[in-house]
């Protein structure tokens, strides 16, 4: 992996779409993604979006798809993308269980440190830390030689009446949703149980470690991942 002033580093922006695409791929279990997709997941145009994957091909980073409008990580791309994504959940790790922060909050630091930090920094950190495999969000951290463990892929909302599992992660992005999970206890590791599905998409009702059943909507039962 490059040093912090390593002119192999790919930018800042560079890095937020590597991790924009991987994370995509990530959560769809496809290696191709649209162009419309990176686009929602950062936030930006279409077009902002079309024009950056055009860089990322001619850097090498990305790998033009067959299917018009999309694109797939290089081999460097997603070692790229997985440096960034280690630097980031690293942090998260480090700010909550070092310092204190909620984990409604880290997310926005770790978004902010992860393009400066030294690799020399992120070792001592993951020695710190004791190298955890997973951040405070369930999410698995990648190792140093860029493995990164399956993810869940499985989803609270989708699972029927009368089904248990385990929260496995969470999503990190919206710092309200990850209030909310916390409040009602969905959170990694949890152990839950679906006692009845709302008609017409109306909320769950889930048991939570043995308790009392919780009316989760099924918005917030989507951004949840379980096995």
């Amino acid at each position: 992996m490059s040093d912090a002033g390593d002119t192999s580093r790919p930018s800042p922006a560079v890095q937020d779409y590597l991790k924009a695409i991987y994370r995509v791929e990530e959560d769809s279990g496809r290696s191709v993604v649209a162009t419309s997709e990176v686009a929602a997941a950062l936030g930006v145009t279409a077009p902002s979006a079309s024009g950056m994957l055009k860089k990322l091909v001619q850097l090498g980073y990305a790998n033009q798809s067959d299917r018009r409008g999309a694109v797939e990580l290089s081999e460097s791309g997603r070692a790229a993308a997985l440096e960034v994504i280690r630097h980031h959940r690293l942090l998260e790790t480090f700010l909550v269980t070092r310092l204190g922060l909620p984990w409604d909050q880290v997310h926005r630091e770790a978004e902010i440190l992860e393009h400066h930090i030294s690799e020399e920094l992120e070792a001592r950190i993951a020695e710190e830390l004791g190298h955890p495999d997973r951040d405070p969000h369930g999410d698995p951290i990648p190792t140093l030689g860029g493995e990164i463990v399956d993810v869940p892929a499985a989803v609270l909302a989708d699972l029927g009446e009368g089904e248990r599992a385990i929260v496995r992660r969470v999503s990190d992005q919206d710092p309200e949703l990850l209030r909310y999970l916390a409040d009602k206890g969905l959170v990694p590791d949890a152990v839950i149980e679906i006692v009845s599905r709302g008609a017409f998409g109306g909320p769950l009702g889930v048991r939570v470690d043995g308790g009392a059943v919780i009316d989760v909507p099924r918005e917030v039962a989507r951004a949840v991942r379980v096995a």
